[in-house]
């Protein structure tokens, strides 16, 4: 393998290409200490031991630093893996070691995820943040159906409701263009038709 180009990063670490093609980002001590420079070739020990242990060991270590500041669904870690320009199989690596541990576990991310927001968000806003992260549509549908299925009926109807008071919404005085600019402020927040009309015909005045 020839060493057809090495290109800064940043102030310590260069993308290395073997061949034309992108290979791994190292130090420059790391180059130093490998020999590697433009031109050169490669052995296959010096590749395979930056491919098989040095990036899979700081891959890791990576993964674990990111996810003692916050939890992160599968595919999230390894978009921030993929940005630090690790080689996709040491992503996969470091993603199985994590979940080895269940560091990572995409059920236990969702069911908190809708536990904390289903007081504060409508069901379908929830379901397309999760999804966003990655989660698969089946997976959220499961929890969502668990977590709604023992909530209070008029969760979204309530949330609903607490938006209008802070829109000051008035029944009696309100104009149908002011109507439909509420309607369609409560659509973009993800609430349903059905919802939003039991909400708009309930009396919303404090108690």
């Amino acid at each position: 393998m020839t060493v057809s180009e090495i290109v800064p990063f940043d102030k310590k670490r260069s993308r290395v290409y073997l061949d034309g093609e992108y290979a791994f980002l190292l130090y420059r001590g790391e180059l130093r200490d490998y020999h590697i420079e433009q031109g050169t070739e490669l052995s296959e020990d010096v590749y395979g031991e930056i491919m098989h242990e040095v990036l899979p060991k700081r891959a890791k270590l990576r993964a674990m630093h990111l996810l003692q500041k916050q939890d992160y669904t599968e595919r999230k870690l390894r978009e921030k893996l993929n940005d630090g320009c690790y080689p996709e199989s040491c992503i996969d690596e470091a993603v199985e070691y994590v979940k080895s541990f269940h560091y990572i576990d995409d059920r236990r991310y969702a069911t908190d995820y809708v536990q904390y927001y289903m007081d504060l968000r409508s069901r379908n806003r929830i379901e397309t943040d999760l999804m966003k992260k990655g989660i698969s549509r089946e997976l959220i549908q499961e929890i969502l159906t668990e977590r709604y299925e023992e909530a209070d009926p008029q969760i979204e109807v309530k949330q609903v409701q607490e938006l209008l008071r802070k829109k000051h919404y008035d029944p009696e005085n309100c104009e149908l263009k002011e109507k439909q600019k509420l309607m369609a402020f409560l659509y973009r927040r993800g609430f349903s038709q059905d919802v939003i009309h039991r909400a708009l015909s309930l009396d919303i005045t404090p108690d």
